[in-house]
């Protein structure tokens, strides 16, 4: 992007919805294909500690983004982790309160937790929703025993289908299923029993995304013997026509959901809106009036971050405007729907004419297809959308 260009900067339009991110690191062992910042427990968990710390997080920031009850309110909440169901019902409540006490929530707030279902119990399920948790996300994985065990779950089939079924009968707004496919010697069949095993459930949403090997992990340095792409093309064929026939859209590219139970925290990040990530290892971004957009980290390891003596926050980074439309597309681009011109310019400051040197070889490609209105990733653009995207990278 030349400086003339860059001196063309618009400011946004308007503040994009804002939401939280909450990271609880601990879970009760650590998976072999997890690459998050989760730590296994060793001792008892520190909750009441690790709560202050997580409001301090919060007040910190909210005082040095200059973020008022009066500017901006919260669009969505998602505690993830490691394993935060591990966390009483009261240290929830009291974590909400707490976020709630320092900036309001908007209308009809989604808050998501994660849940694992060997950690689940009625009484404290219930807790959660009434401590004001309205969505869960239980990480199944697997319904089978020898994939269960070879992910490392501590949970089996029928923990997995109880923590469903309760979902349904103490009245969550929704709730959803994380479902894993290309496992270890998964065979086509196999994943689609896993999916029929799913769909009978009828979570309102459906997280059902294929296994992949990350760094850092047990399984990258002793890999295991995976389906090859031949197969798992067969799995997600028929896996997609299967949650198709049983009324769930596919609106983000592992997310399926029931008409009107899209997760409006993942969307939120997909559309390039504005999070706050309190907690070990956080992230965070924030745009500004100013035309200024920044992503924030927090400290990783929680011995560093309940070291009081020290800051939470590890890093806060520019993000460039050369490297905004790469941003953008990156997540927008997960998504089904179409992409709205004015978002562009209004989440990223940046006129379409700016970017057309880098839409327009797209366009050439068939990757991309467009009305004056919108963009829009055409069915040969998703097969090669690495390739998209590669092209929307600023040059060195």
């Amino acid at each position: 992007m030349t400086e003339a260009e860059s001196m063309e900067l618009c400011h946004p339009l308007s503040p994009p919805p804002l939401s939280l991110y909450v990271h609880i690191p601990w879970c009760v062992q650590k998976c072999p294909y997890c690459d998050f910042n989760s730590h296994a427990l060793k001792a008892e968990i520190p909750e009441q500690t690790y709560i202050h710390a997580l409001l301090d997080d919060l007040d910190q920031d909210l005082r040095d983004y200059g973020l008022t009850a009066s500017s901006r309110s919260l669009h969505s909440i998602f505690i993830g982790g490691g394993t935060p169901s591990l966390f009483s019902a009261g240290a929830i409540q009291q974590l909400l309160a707490g976020i709630e006490a320092r900036i309001p929530f908007a209308d009809e707030i989604e808050i998501t937790m994660e849940a694992n279902p060997g950690t689940i119990e009625s009484e404290r399920f219930q807790g959660y929703v009434q401590a004001g948790v309205n969505r869960i996300s239980i990480g199944v994985q697997s319904f089978e025993a020898e994939k269960l065990e070879k992910l490392g779950r501590i949970h089996g089939r029928q923990e997995a289908i109880r923590a469903a079924e309760l979902a349904h009968q103490i009245g969550l707004n929704s709730f959803n299923l994380d479902l894993m496919h290309g496992l270890p010697g998964q065979t086509v069949s196999q994943a689609m029993a896993d999916l029929d095993q799913a769909i009978a459930l009828a979570p309102p949403h459906l997280s059902w995304y294929q296994l992949t090997i990350e760094p850092n992990t047990l399984f990258y340095s002793r890999p295991p013997r995976l389906p090859d792409d031949d197969h798992l093309w067969e799995i997600y064929e028929q896996g997609h026509q299967k949650l198709t026939a049983a009324g769930y859209v596919q609106y983000e590219t592992s997310g399926y959901a029931k008409p009107g139970y899209q997760c409006r925290h993942n969307l939120n990040y997909w559309r390039f809106g504005d999070y706050l990530g309190i907690g070990c290892g956080a992230h965070g971004k924030l745009s500004f009036d100013d035309g200024r957009i920044i992503r924030t980290t927090k400290v990783k390891h929680p011995r560093g971050y309940l070291n009081l003596l020290k800051p939470f926050r590890d890093s806060e980074t520019p993000v460039q405007e050369a490297d905004r439309p790469f941003e953008y597309f990156m997540n927008r681009f997960r998504l089904t729907e179409a992409c709205p011109k004015a978002e562009f310019q209004a989440r990223t400051g940046l006129t379409e004419a700016q970017i057309l040197p880098l839409i327009e070889p797209n366009m050439t490609r068939g990757y991309l297809s467009e009305t004056t209105s919108h963009w829009q990733v055409t069915q040969k653009g998703k097969l090669f959308l690495n390739d998209l995207l590669e092209n929307l990278m600023p040059d060195e």
